[in-house]
């Protein structure tokens, strides 16, 4: 599998486009996700171990005995006068949510692209494979200008309307929007046995972010894409450097030893609480960093 075009220009890299994409709808076709075991009721291409009914109506036959009375279907038994029950059939699809970080954080990198574009690649992806599959698509997008919330649909155009929000997310605005109360609203907005992406760098993960995720990992398949920038990870050789955020300037001295070690600790420990969390909890967690092909880190 080829990686994907790496972008050229500098506003590739800082900003993300419709038809970039949209574009991404072909590679997303050779994307395959791997299937787990659903954790509650679910059927057709996806393994569960409960066993029940599906949701979909199928026909009304003749009452036999055995059947089970709340399946009566009473308007047929009224109009032949004869005990009918309804009958089941499988659904064949799954409710995929997906979950974007676009707050202030993200739209940095020092390498590669920003955060914010690679979340948004990733999550495309993971829309059309998605819809390829027949699912229905989800999710939230949560920013400066607060949380967005898109409902479970089918085909392409509930696709797009997500891709067509991460493209036009990177607008300003002023609310300060939690990691826990964005996890909060998930709980709530998710459906049982529903797939869940939460791409993100888990800025603010919290104590309360913990519970509401743990409490939605019960229900729900979660995985979670942690997504950092090399700077994260290991601060540059001694020296003094420049960072600005369009409004704001630091000057970073990577001289200091004691501060370069505090700050690559916290990093570390950011990683290993959600590792830690994750492995508690049969949540899988899957890191990317800026420099990363999106095709190839959810192939990895």
């Amino acid at each position: 599998m080829k990686p994907l075009k790496q972008t050229k220009t500098c506003a590739d890299l800082v900003t993300v486009s419709l038809k970039t994409l949209v574009d991404l709808a072909k590679p997303a076709a050779t994307l395959q996700q791997k299937r787990v075991a659903a954790r509650a009721k679910t059927d057709g291409a996806y393994v569960s171990p409960f066993k029940g009914r599906g949701m979909a109506f199928a026909e009304s036959r003749v009452y036999q005995p055995g059947d089970d009375i709340r399946s009566m279907d009473w308007r047929v038994t009224a109009r032949t006068g004869k005990p009918h029950t309804k009958l089941f059939c499988e659904e064949r699809e799954r409710l995929v949510f997906i979950v974007v970080d676009d707050r202030p954080a993200m739209h940095f990198a020092t390498q590669g692209a920003f955060k914010s574009v690679v979340a948004a690649k990733l999550a495309a992806l993971l829309a059309w494979s998605a819809m390829q599959r027949g699912d229905r698509i989800g999710g939230q997008l949560f920013s400066e200008r607060g949380v967005r919330e898109f409902k479970p649909r089918h085909g392409k155009a509930a696709v797009l309307l997500f891709l067509q929000a991460l493209a036009t997310s990177g607008q300003r605005g002023n609310t300060l929007v939690a990691l826990d109360h964005v996890l909060a609203r998930l709980v709530k907005h998710a459906r049982p046995g529903s797939t869940v992406y939460i791409i993100s760098d888990f800025r603010g993960f919290n104590s309360l972010a913990e519970t509401h995720l743990a409490k939605l990992s019960q229900h729900c398949d979660v995985e979670l894409v942690f997504l950092s920038d090399p700077l994260e990870r290991k601060l540059p050789r001694v020296g003094w450097y420049r960072l600005v955020d369009g409004n704001r300037e630091l000057l970073l001295d990577t001289g200091d030893k004691a501060g370069v070690k505090r700050y690559q600790l916290r990093f570390e420990q950011r990683v290993h609480d959600l590792q830690q969390f994750s492995k508690k909890h049969g949540i899988s967690l899957r890191q990317c960093q800026t420099i990363d092909d999106p095709l190839q880190s959810l192939l990895r």
